[in-house]
């Protein structure tokens, strides 16, 4: 090849490279300067590759760090909780009262947050900032530890769940970045009037605690509860009550999640934990049939002309417990009325048009990742059961059978209350699960899963 021939190649080439070159640096151009937002790279990346990072994300934030078992927790530290008025593990109280006493004045000023973050107060009668709250938890809140089965809220449960009668606005804080106003942090908390052995007490029921992933190792959630704290203290409460699947100092009671398979052809495919190991899919399919229609007389959907009379029964159910809800008429109407995809109840009519027996479920859908088929999981969450009539084992395969109908996969129920009546007689498998209760700046003694009659939706 001439050199002629060689420089007749060349140029082309050289315009080529000065052309790629060129336009390579006009889009730089429009590049926004600094670093990038490592949410947004993130939510660039292909589904697959984002759960591999949050699976391990998850592992590392949630691991051995929090533990499950009293026994784990005992050679735990508890750097923020050992800082606060709850018993220390191993304490054992035969007392009743507050472990310290109200402060006459109360903080003004919010705590301090990490620098690039903000307080902010969540309007939730907003749809927009319901939308995000959303958004938070279903990415965030909880989770399978294999990463396949995630929790997934919609709107009107938030609503439901968050937006009772009594209700405050300020007692549901948020935490924003500064840079793109993303909300990050979440903790709400309401009033509610709570009885505690024979004491009647005015209480913050704390609920939907949740931090995003990427932040859970800056000390985020110490902070929030703070801030909660604050705000419920400047309303002159200094009492609370919540749950938590982890051991914290320390249990007032420690229950077991059970949980009752309705669809398991599709619990099977999903892998879903808690599934008993040694049964097929045919042996399953007829060991969990259920039958076709109902058999309690006089079993119908709540409406609202039953709240008087469902209030009445609830509250003498109720009092035998020795942790339990004080209900108002407004709270049950709001709680226990039917909302299509939110709650069901159904109440027995007697003879003479009293109200004899209640139960209800409230929904809770999962979203299922990463499966060829499925892509989501309804599980039913018993609520109430109570009543003076009906079988309790009937009035709850009725229940299973109108759950079945509605589309639920599982039904799900706490040995609380007089629930382990019924738990072994119509098939459900004890999970490896537990849900603990606690009480915030409140001695009294231990008590037995049976003895808790309270619960709230979280």
């Amino acid at each position: 090849m001439t050199d002629s021939n060689l420089l007749d190649k060349m140029l082309p080439e050289e315009e080529s490279l000065k052309g790629s070159k060129r336009k390579q640096k006009e889009e730089e151009a429009w590049k926004p300067q600094g670093p990038r937002d490592p949410f947004a790279m993130l939510d660039s990346l292909p589904e697959a590759k984002q759960q591999e990072i949050q699976r391990a994300l998850h592992l590392f934030s949630l691991g051995p760090s929090l533990p499950k078992t009293l026994q784990q927790a005992k050679s735990h530290t508890y750097r923020f909780w050992d800082t606060q008025p709850v018993p220390r593990l191993g304490d054992s109280f035969v007392t009743h009262g507050p472990i310290l006493e109200g402060e006459a004045s109360v903080r003004e000023e919010p705590y301090s947050l990490p620098s690039g973050f903000s307080w902010d107060t969540l309007d939730l009668s907003s749809p927009p900032v319901l939308r995000e709250l959303c958004t938070l938890l279903n990415e965030n809140y909880m989770e399978e530890d294999d990463n396949t089965i995630r929790c997934e809220f919609s709107l009107e449960y938030l609503q439901w769940a968050l937006r009772p009668p009594n209700w405050l606005p300020q007692w549901n804080c948020g935490v924003r970045v500064h840079t793109n106003n993303k909300l990050v942090g979440f903790i709400a908390a309401l009033p509610a009037e709570v009885r505690v052995y024979e004491t009647d007490k005015r209480m913050a029921q704390v609920k939907l605690l949740c931090v995003h992933k990427k932040l859970r190792l800056k000390r985020m959630t110490p902070v929030l509860i703070r801030e909660l704290t604050r705000r419920v203290n400047r309303q002159g409460l200094h009492q609370a009550v919540y749950t938590a699947g982890i051991v914290l100092p320390t249990p007032l009671s420690s229950c077991r999640y059970w949980h009752r398979p309705l669809n398991p052809r599709k619990l099977t495919e999903v892998s879903y934990p808690g599934l008993r190991q040694n049964m097929n899919l045919q042996r399953a399919l007829k060991f969990y049939r259920l039958p076709e229609v109902t058999k309690t007389p006089g079993l119908r959907p709540l409406t609202k002309e039953d709240v008087v009379g469902l209030h009445a029964l609830l509250q003498a159910n109720l009092r035998k417990f020795h942790l339990s809800s004080r209900l108002s008429m407004q709270e049950v109407e709001h709680w226990l009325l039917p909302r299509e995809n939110v709650i069901d109840t159904y109440v027995v009519e007697g003879d003479a048009g009293t109200l004899t027996d209640v139960v209800s479920f409230y929904g809770v859908s999962s979203r299922v990742l990463n499966h060829p088929v499925h892509t989501g999981l309804r599980a039913a969450h018993l609520l109430y059961v109570a009543g003076t009539a009906a079988d309790p084992v009937d009035l709850m395969e009725d229940a299973l059978v109108l759950a079945k109908s509605k589309g639920f996969d599982v039904f799900s129920a706490l040995d609380v209350m007089d629930n382990k009546s019924f738990l072994d007689n119509l098939k459900f498998s004890v999970m490896d699960k537990s849900l603990h209760y606690y009480l915030y700046n409140w001695m009294c003694p231990n008590m037995s899963p049976d003895e808790v009659g309270l619960m709230f939706p979280n």
